[in-house]
């Protein structure tokens, strides 16, 4: 379920909480596991999130990293299936200062589309798109397309709502069950 060393897991939480799948889209809340607790951490902001997450391996997120943290205190946030969990890859550059990276959630819970969204606010989806950008406006001096990563979470198939359609691997759709998951 990890692919991270000392067990520490990263997680989005795509969906509110109340499992209706019209709220379905972007991320609401990120955390971040204690590899000593393995209590999960709620992140202020997306920011703080993406800090750890890059420094994952070399750092591995402890709960006294955040003011006033605790192993002995309880969870900020349960894993559970009250809302749909993502895990994030380790070691994912952090989002060059000014932009905004978007991860949405498809319909049918296949996958997240990652996007980054410029200071002027235009939606890019490909690394072209990010390189064509950066070509026409050269005051993002030191940023290159390798500081951009598209690379898709993780979705936790125990956590998807039991009524979501799902592709199967022939391409058709299936409706799975909880227990089929």
């Amino acid at each position: 379920m990890n692919d991270m060393k000392g067990g520490q897991e990263i997680s989005k939480t795509p969906s509110s909480s109340k499992r209706t799948l019209s709220s379905q889209g972007s991320v609401d809340i990120y955390a971040a596991q204690c590899k000593n607790c393995l209590k999960w951490r709620v992140m202020d902001t997306q920011e703080e999130f993406e800090e750890v997450r890059s420094k994952a391996t070399e750092e591995p997120f402890v709960c006294s990293r955040k003011a006033n943290g605790s192993c002995d205190e309880p969870a900020d946030i349960e894993y559970d299936s009250t809302r749909t969990w993502v895990i994030d890859k380790p070691n994912l550059p952090k989002t060059p200062q000014g932009f905004k990276r978007s991860l949405v959630l498809r319909k049918d819970y296949s996958k997240l589309d990652a996007y980054y969204i410029t200071p002027s606010g235009k939606k890019l989806r490909t690394r072209n798109e990010i390189g064509a950008f950066l070509k026409d406006n050269p005051d993002f001096k030191g940023v290159t397309v390798a500081d951009f990563d598209f690379s898709s979470p993780k979705i936790m198939q125990d956590t998807i709502p039991e009524i979501v359609e799902q592709k199967d691997s022939s391409n058709k759709k299936a409706k799975i069950a909880k227990g089929d998951v």
